[in-house]
């Protein structure tokens, strides 16, 4: 994928709004519930590790590392999708755009970028860090 592909448009609920709204002002929010002090992502109100409710969202940096990518040849223009480990200490799905596939290595820094779906709303994927 590159960031002229057509992205499907996130659904958005009034637990991930907050996410999304942050999304669209290019930040990317990771959860951290406040019980058991853990960092959590993929967007939800409830932690996944204690199951408190008291979540927090924080900025991320947008950075991270490449700790495993495949690389998806079947579409008609092959992709990268891969997981990516923040500094702040949780590992998340994404795709890596604007990258040559074949240069990927695990450990690549890579950081954060913003590419509108189609109903132009902004969605967090990440490129290469130079």
């Amino acid at each position: 994928m590159n960031s002229e592909s057509s992205i499907p448009s996130p659904t958005r609920t009034p637990e991930t709004d907050e996410f999304w709204d942050a999304a669209d002002n290019s930040q990317l929010l990771v959860g951290h519930c406040e019980s058991c002090r853990k960092p959590h992502y993929y967007p939800r109100r409830i932690c996944p590790f204690c199951l408190s409710t008291a979540v927090v969202w924080r900025a991320a940096r947008g950075e991270g590392r490449i700790y495993s990518f495949s690389v998806v040849r079947r579409a008609v223009v092959p992709y990268v999708t891969a997981l990516v480990t923040l500094p702040e200490g949780v590992t998340l799905m994404t795709n890596i755009i604007d990258a040559d596939p074949e240069g990927m290595r695990i450990g690549d820094r890579v950081r954060a970028v913003f590419v509108p779906a189609e109903d132009g709303q902004l969605v967090p994927f990440f490129t290469p860090d130079p």
